[in-house]
């Protein structure tokens, strides 16, 4: 018992000793510090409201642009931006299994998108690959995206800009974007039209269906399930969520409203795909995408539940997005605008957009500067050695010293055609086998409301001053939104 005491009393007392002595010799990882059994922890929690700018900074720092890092206990990670290291992992080595999202990511992700395509993994994820790749490959639907994105800025976008620019209040540029995305993908989606944007006696009909408190249930679910990445302890959420306590208790209350909202699509599509005029035409069934997986397999409304959210978050988030980023690097080039204004067309239907290729080099560039999906993970199965490299989008290496300023310019070929690159070099939407299905649909919504909003209105940031601060969440969005007044353009063409 007194040989126990003594060892109890040396710990307590060396314990601050060594502690304090592990604190001040922090083994160097390159940029970061290490510290004995806490990692990186220090340098991540006075860095965790601007962790994309922070990992930015370090990488080009690093001499070697790899940046290890290493969090508290054993939790440890590789982040890159080296072209073939991304091909190595979303591509060559993916097929074999050695790199899914993993554990980690989908029971972070899991309360909110369940086991749909953007949290999935193996057989499940193929099996909704296909069936949703099988949808987006038909040039009706593209055809069938431009001419609801029209009829959507025609009847509703246009209205409400022209009422803000004749009252001259400001307009949250971000919010309107985000909820015409959302009223779009729902369109497309699922056949269904919440107009969230509609005027006063509108004839919305089947519009109307988002129960109260939607937007903001909205909000929290995505905000709050971003932020479980940015625990300093990384299973904190998991003691809340256990608790029913603070951030989890809200996010669970979301969900329940989001619950709600899908329960209600999927209710509706199976009582008309049920209806004697479509089980006769069987066109309903291959109108939208939520229809394929009702009528392809026996799936149950806890899967479809999965399907409508999943597709909620990637169309109204990404698009939305990227047109905010692109809006406001426009208010800040203005010989930008002039040149979209000289090379846009009035009337511009599938194949006009095509060919707007300025307009199309110029939002590229601004997902390249303000990537809407500002992070992805995949999780290392197996002993593994990268080509070598490391982490996301600007390092001069990859993109020249000219990396960090907007020119759409270098999209363009010399005849003034686009010029794609490597989804590997450029990896807003993804690549390899998860590469994103919507890309053409998501470049035709923005390049429609872009030149629509273009041809008709100047927008004017309010406050100015520099760039927005940019807030991480499941998407890049603008911190507090992207005030802007409204003016009609003098001699709109």
């Amino acid at each position: 018992m007194e040989l126990l005491l003594l060892v109890i009393v040396i710990v307590i007392v060396l314990l601050p000793t060594l502690l304090l002595f592990y604190l001040s010799n922090p083994k160097s990882e390159g940029p970061l510090m290490a510290y004995p059994l806490i990692g990186s922890l220090p340098q991540f929690i006075n860095h965790r409201h601007r962790l994309q700018e922070w990992q930015t900074e370090l990488l080009a720092a690093a001499p070697t642009n790899t940046l290890h890092i290493r969090l508290l206990g054993m939790q440890q990670g590789i982040v890159t931006a080296n072209p073939a290291d991304l091909e190595h992992v979303l591509e060559s080595n993916f097929q074999n299994g050695n790199y899914p999202k993993g554990p980690y990511v989908t029971s972070v992700m899991e309360d909110f998108l369940g086991q749909g395509i953007f949290n999935a993994d193996g057989e499940l994820w193929k099996r909704q690959r296909r069936t949703a790749s099988s949808e987006f490959s038909t040039r009706s639907l593209r055809i069938f995206i431009v001419e609801s994105v029209q009829r959507k800025v025609t009847r509703r976008l246009l209205p409400l800009l022209r009422r803000a620019a004749a009252s001259g209040a400001a307009v949250d540029l971000q919010d309107v974007l985000e909820w015409f995305a959302f009223d779009n993908v729902c369109q497309v989606a699922f056949n269904e039209d919440p107009a969230c944007l509609a005027t006063e006696g509108e004839d919305s009909a089947g519009g109307g269906r988002l129960p109260p408190g939607f937007a903001a249930a909205f909000r929290d679910a995505t905000a709050i399930t971003a932020c479980r990445f940015r625990y300093a302890v990384p299973w904190m959420w998991k003691v809340k969520k256990l608790l029913n306590v603070g951030s989890e208790k809200r996010l669970r209350e979301s969900i329940s409203t989001l619950n709600d909202f899908a329960r209600s699509v999927i209710r509706s599509r199976k009582e008309k795909l049920r209806s004697p005029a479509a089980a006769a035409a069987e066109e309903l069934r291959h109108q939208d995408l939520l229809s394929r997986f009702i009528a392809g397999e026996d799936n149950s409304d806890e899967f479809l539940r999965d399907i409508v959210v999943n597709f909620i978050l990637v169309g109204q988030e990404t698009t939305s997005s990227a047109l905010t980023w692109f809006f406001w690097v426009l208010s800040e080039r203005s010989d930008v605008e002039r040149k979209i204004l000289r090379r846009s067309k009035e009337c511009f239907g599938f194949d006009k957009l095509r060919e707007m290729t300025y307009l199309h080099a110029a939002v590229t560039e601004a997902m390249r500067l303000y990537p809407p999906v500002p992070w992805n993970s995949s999780y290392c199965l197996a002993d593994d050695v990268l080509p070598d490299g490391t982490k996301v989008w600007f390092m001069a290496a990859v993109w020249g010293e000219d990396f960090g300023e907007f020119r759409p310019e270098r999209w363009l070929g010399p005849g003034g055609e686009f010029r794609a690159e490597s989804p590997f070099r450029f990896p807003a939407f993804h690549g390899g086998a998860r590469s994103c299905l919507g890309k053409e649909m998501a470049y035709l919504q923005m390049k429609s409301m872009a030149a629509c909003l273009i041809e008709r209105f100047t927008l004017d940031v309010v406050g100015g001053g520099g760039r927005p601060e940019m807030l991480l969440s499941t998407s890049l969005r603008v911190k507090g939104g992207l005030l802007v007044r409204v003016r009609e353009r003098t001699t709109p063409r």
